[in-house]
C-alpha cells in the first residue's frame, strides 16, 4: 500500500519598512501578512534614502492630468487635485487577529545582531544631550492626532485652520505638532486627511470643505510632484526649474549662520532652536533662509538646504529643496523685494523677546527695547545686562540695511536679464517708494534713523550696474512661475506687490514661464501666512 504524500506550501513574507514606519494604514504590510506563515519586517538604517525615484499612483494621475508634466504652480496643482476623487479611507492597523497565526521567528541573539544601535554606536556625541522634544514612533503620532480632536473644537479650529496672529508660543514645538511623524511615515497622510475632514464636519455641521482646508498636506504633495523625474531638484546646476543665480562662496559667513553666531538675536535664537530640538516654525524657516540667501549673506540656498537636511527632523528631500528654492526666489516665488528684517520681523511676532531669552540666555537680561538689536543699547545698559556686544555676544556680521539694498538690486538685474532673453514680463520695476521706505526702515536697524525728508538713496543706486553673467539666447530655463499669490507675499506689513496672472492652460502645452507677472501696490497682510511645511 502506497503512502500518500501531501506537500504544504509554506509562505514566508518579508516587509521592508522605508518611509511608512507604522502599523496603521499600511497596505503593503497587510498584504505581506495575508496568508503567510511567517512575517519578517526589515528596516535599513541608511544614511541617505532620499530622492523622488518612487512615485505613488495619485501623483502619476496628477502628472497625467497635466499633460504628462509635473504642475509647477501651486494654483494649478490645487486645480488638478480638486478635479480628482478624495483619497480612500485609511486601512485598519495590523493586529494579532489579522495575522491569523502568522508569526515572526526571533533567535536568541536577535537583539545583538539586529537591534537598533545606540547613538554612541553611530558616532554621535551625547554628552549634555537634552531630552528629546519630539518623542519618536507611531504611538506618539497617534496620541497627538487624538489630542487634536479631544480638545475644545473651536479652539482647535482657530489654532490650526484660521491662522491666528502668531506670538512667541507659536514659535515653540507644539505637543500637537505632526510634521516629523508625517515625514517618517509614523502617521499616515490619509489618516490626517480623514481627521481634518472629520473636524471640519463637527465644527461646520454641514457643507463641503474647500480644497484649501488641506493646504498643509497639499504643499508637501506639490513639492513631491514638482520633483518628479528631476534628480537635480536639490541643486541649482542642471535643474531646469531653478533660476541660475551667481551666489557667493563664503564658508566663514555660512559657519556663523549655521552655528548661531550672526550677531542678530532673532536669527541666532532660531538656529539654536534648530540645533537643539530639530524643528523650527515655518515663519522661522522663512526668516533664516532669507537671511542666508537673498536677504543678507548672498549664499546659495543649496548650502542652507544641507544644514536643514542634517538638523531638521522633518526634512524631506523634495520639500526641503523646494522650500529653499522658494525662499531664495530661485523658483516658485518671485517677490524678491519682500525681504525679512532680522530685527523687525521677530519683534512683531514676539515684542517682549521671550523666544530670544529662551534660546540665547546670554541676552536674557536685556530690556525688550534692545533685545533684538543689542548693539544699539547704551554701554551702561549692556553692562547692566551682563552682556557686552563684541565681547559676550558677537556684533552683527553684516549691515542689513546695506546688504539688503544691494541684494534686492542684484535680484532685480537677474530677473531683468531673464526677462530680456526669454521675452517675458517676469519683472516689473520695484516701486521707488518701496525702496525709500526700505531705506528708512533699515536705518532703524543700524541706529541711524533719519527724518523722511533726508532719505538716502546713494548707496542703493551705487550698485545699479552689477556685473552679472549674461544668459545665452538658447538658455533652456523652465522657471516655475507661481499663479498662487502666495501667503509669503503678505507677511510684511509694508509690502507691495499684488500680482495678477494669466490663467494657466489645461496642460503643459507651452513653457510655464510664459505666464505674465505684474507687480502692483497692495496693503494686504497675513502674519500667519507662509508655506506650512512645519505643520
Amino acid at each position: 500500500m502506497c503512502a500518500e504524500v501531501f506537500y504544504v506550501k509554506m509562505v514566508n513574507s518579508v516587509h521592508w519598512f522605508r518611509k511608512g514606519l507604522r502599523l496603521h494604514d499600511n497596505p503593503a504590510l497587510l498584504e505581506a501578512a495575508r496568508g503567510a506563515q511567517t512575517l519578517r519586517c526589515v528596516y535599513f538604517l541608511d544614511p541617505w534614502f532620499a530622492g523622488s525615484s518612487n512615485l505613488g499612483v495619485n501623483r502619476w494621475r496628477i502628472i497625467e492630468l497635466n499633460g504628462a508634466q509635473p504642475p509647477l504652480t501651486y494654483k494649478r496643482f490645487q486645480t488638478l487635485v480638486g478635479s480628482m476623487d478624495g483619497p480612500p479611507a485609511p486601512l485598519e492597523a495590523l493586529s494579532l487577529e489579522l495575522m491569523e497565526g502568522c508569526v515572526t521567528p526571533i533567535s536568541d541573539d536577535h537583539q545583538e545582531k539586529y537591534g537598533v544601535p545606540a547613538l554612541e554606536e553611530l558616532g554621535f556625541d551625547t554628552e549634555g544631550l537634552a531630552p528629546a522634544v519630539w518623542p519618536g514612533g507611531e504611538s506618539e503620532a497617534l496620541a497627538r492626532i487624538k489630542r487634536h480632536l479631544e480638545s475644545d473644537l473651536s479652539t482647535v479650529w482657530q489654532e490650526h485652520f484660521e491662522r491666528p496672529k502668531p506670538n512667541s508660543r507659536h514659535l515653540l514645538a507644539s505637543p500637537l505638532g505632526l510634521s516629523p511623524y508625517l515625514r517618517f511615515g509614523c502617521l499616515s497622510c490619509r489618516l490626517y486627511y480623514s481627521k481634518i475632514t472629520e473636524l471640519y464636519r463637527r465644527v461646520k455641521q454641514n457643507g463641503t470643505p474647500s480644497i484649501s482646508l488641506y493646504d498643509k498636506l497639499l504643499w508637501r504633495e506639490f513639492f513631491y510632484t514638482a520633483a518628479t523625474n528631476n534628480p537635480r531638484f536639490d541643486r541649482m546646476e542642471g535643474n531646469q526649474i531653478c533660476l541660475k543665480i551667481p551666489w557667493e562662496r563664503n564658508p566663514e559667513a555660512l559657519a556663523k549662520w549655521a552655528e548661531a553666531r550672526t550677531g542678530f538675536p532673532w536669527i541666532d535664537a532660531i538656529m539654536t532652536q534648530l540645533k537643539q530640538e530639530g524643528w523650527i516654525h515655518h515663519l522661522s524657516r522663512h526668516a533664516v533662509a532669507c537671511f542666508l540667501t537673498r536677504g543678507d549673506l548672498w549664499i546659495s540656498w543649496e548650502e542652507g538646504m544641507k544644514v536643514f537636511e542634517e538638523l531638521l527632523l522633518d526634512a524631506d528631500w523634495s520639500i526641503n529643496a523646494g522650500s529653499w528654492m522658494c525662499h531664495s526666489c530661485s523658483s516658485f516665488f518671485q517677490q524678491f523685494f519682500h525681504c525679512y528684517c532680522p530685527v523687525g520681523f521677530g519683534r512683531r511676532i514676539d515684542p517682549n523677546g521671550d523666544f530670544i531669552r529662551r534660546y540665547l540666555p546670554v541676552l536674557r537680561e536685556f530690556p525688550a527695547k534692545f533685545i533684538y538689536d543689542p548693539w544699539n543699547a547704551p554701554e551702561e545698559v549692556q553692562r547692566a545686562a551682563k552682556c557686552v556686544v563684541g565681547v559676550d555676544y558677537p556684533k552683527p556680521m553684516v549691515n542689513h540695511a546695506e546688504a539688503s539694498r544691494l541684494n534686492i538690486e542684484r535680484m532685480r538685474q537677474i530677473y531683468q536679464q531673464l526677462s530680456r532673453y526669454r521675452g517675458l514680463s517676469l519683472l516689473a520695476t520695484v516701486p521707488s517708494n518701496h525702496v525709500e521706505d526700505l531705506t528708512v526702515n533699515m536705518n532703524v536697524i543700524s541706529g541711524t534713523v533719519r527724518s523722511p525728508g533726508k532719505r538716502r538713496r546713494s548707496n542703493f543706486m551705487a550698485h545699479s550696474h552689477l556685473a552679472l553673467p549674461k544668459l545665452p539666447s538658447s538658455y533652456g530655463h523652465r522657471f516655475a512661475v507661481p499663479h498662487h499669490p502666495g501667503p509669503l507675499s503678505r507677511l510684511l506689513g509694508s509690502g507691495t506687490g499684488k500680482r495678477e496672472w494669466e490663467a494657466e492652460p489645461e496642460g503643459n502645452h507651452r513653457d510655464p514661464a510664459s505666464s505674465a507677472l505684474k507687480v502692483q501696490r497692495h496693503s494686504a497682510e497675513d502674519p500667519e501666512g507662509g508655506l506650512p511645511f512645519s505643520l
